[in-house]
């Protein structure tokens, strides 16, 4: 909702296409400089495309957690905060306390028979209400028992697992594991910190937050942020991130969401802090914004859905529609008490929608991911460094990545890499392990591993 998460139009950091670009990092996010184009041959080429030369498309769902609605949970909260705030006062205790599993069941196999990928937040302390790693008041041990292994083996195939923070309403105190004694809007997460924060103070908050997760068995390679959290200390954050994910769950490749982007700006993932360059330790973030508002149900779930501002029936107008003509990530935005629209499921039927006319017109030319796999291919499509020589491409890739997808320009076919690689006759049947002749070029698309490895072609 656009007064809990503001549209903030910056990141902290930039990169390019390694292919005519190349990244010097500096030592403040906000400093990343470009060198000149590189005019070598044997780079201009190559173009890296998008994975399988598709648009990817994502879902990001937040305030999402086991059992708890988080609307009427978090209302009466923020109200106390923030007394005269007109969307505090609506009726609370007339929206149902919980978003049952049968309801995860059914949008989670309805999503899975649709390809639907994207980003689930397990808030670990909803609302206070109880801790996710222990007990919720309001229901037995064995029935989060039920709601954490149904995430598991349900969820987690296809969707990025985050925290959104601890609680999503009050700011904890570490110290105690208790909310912090004042309640007003300075001790609410979605507007915390309201002071300067070092790196490690940021990472020990989000480090909390991800080890109630990895002792519930969920794996995490990211955060979200709830509302305003970490805006004034935004590339402070971005490293915090990249700490505290790093330290519970050793992931070489930490991402968050926090932005959404409106209008023409860009909505490609930002990669944030790059240092150690040309090193076996090269470490950065990956800001992975969302492209859309939210205009389901709301956070509250007693909004009227407008899902023709996602895609008409036809799938012809749009801002789901304007990203996938810009061939730049699609990355829609809701809140799950918007999806269950207190029982009677209206935002799960506009979804459905959506995604069926998205399918029916744009389904060979869009790929879904998860937050995580986007950002993993835009940092192998900005930081691997191909070079051709003849008939033989170089890549060295600090990361490895699926679906690679690149172009190799005035050659023919085939193709070897690796224990092989199969023609495809049509651009849209390209997959891992496959190439395609486009006129005078060959498009390949492979698993990239990480550092050195060759194709070659003719």
């Amino acid at each position: 909702m656009q007064s809990r998460r503001a549209f903030l139009a910056t990141g902290v950091g930039v990169a390019a296409n390694s292919v005519a670009n190349r990244v010097v990092a500096q030592q403040d996010a906000g400093q990343t400089l470009l060198s000149q184009a590189d005019d070598d041959q044997a780079v201009q080429d190559l173009e890296v495309l998008l994975p399988r030369n598709r648009v990817p498309l994502s879902f990001v769902i937040d305030d999402s957690t086991c059992l708890v609605n988080m609307g009427h949970f978090c209302t009466p909260q923020f109200a106390e905060a923030l007394p005269n705030r007109a969307e505090y006062k609506k009726p609370w205790r007339d929206w149902p306390r919980e978003i049952p599993d049968c309801f995860v069941r059914k949008f989670g196999e309805w999503c899975a028979e649709h390809g639907v990928r994207g980003k689930y937040s397990i808030v670990p302390y909803p609302a206070c209400v109880g801790w996710v790693d222990r007990e919720l008041p309001g229901w037995s041990r064995q029935q989060l028992q039920e709601s954490l292994k149904l995430v598991r083996e349900l969820i987690v195939p296809n969707w990025d697992i985050h925290p959104e923070m601890i609680t999503h309403t009050r700011v904890i105190d570490l110290k105690t594991g208790r909310p912090v004694e004042a309640i007003n809007a300075g001790t609410m997460e979605n507007s915390y910190p309201q002071e300067k924060k070092s790196v490690d103070e940021l990472a020990s908050y989000l480090a909390y937050a991800l080890r109630i997760l990895e002792r519930c068995d969920l794996p995490c390679e990211g955060i979200t942020t709830p509302g305003g959290f970490g805006n004034l200390v935004k590339s402070e954050l971005s490293l915090a991130v990249d700490q505290a994910v790093r330290d519970v769950y050793s992931v070489d490749l930490p991402h968050y969401f926090k932005y959404v982007r409106t209008g023409d700006q860009n909505v490609e993932p930002v990669l944030e802090h790059l240092r150690g360059q040309d090193t076996d330790d090269l470490r950065l973030t990956v800001n992975v914004p969302a492209g859309t508002g939210d205009w389901f149900g709301g956070w509250q779930g007693d909004r009227d859905p407008e899902p023709d501002r996602y895609c008409n029936q036809e799938a012809t107008s749009g801002r789901m529609v304007e990203l996938i003509e810009r061939r730049e990530p699609a990355v829609m935005l809701c809140h799950w008490p918007g999806i269950y629209s207190n029982g009677n499921e209206a935002g799960f039927q506009a979804f459905q929608r959506i995604v069926t006319s998205l399918e029916a017109r744009y389904g060979d030319q869009t790929i879904w991911m998860k937050l995580s796999e986007i950002g993993r291919y835009w940092t192998a499509k900005e930081l691997t460094k191909l070079r051709r020589t003849g008939k033989q491409v170089a890549l060295d890739a600090p990361f490895a990545a699926d679906k690679f997808t690149f172009r190799i320009m005035n050659v023919n076919g085939p193709v070897r890499f690796g224990t092989g690689m199969r023609q495809v006759c049509q651009l849209s049947g390209l997959d891992s392990g496959t190439w395609f002749q486009s006129g005078r070029d060959v498009i390949v698309c492979l698993n990239l591993p990480r550092g050195r490895s060759m194709v070659e072609v003719g």
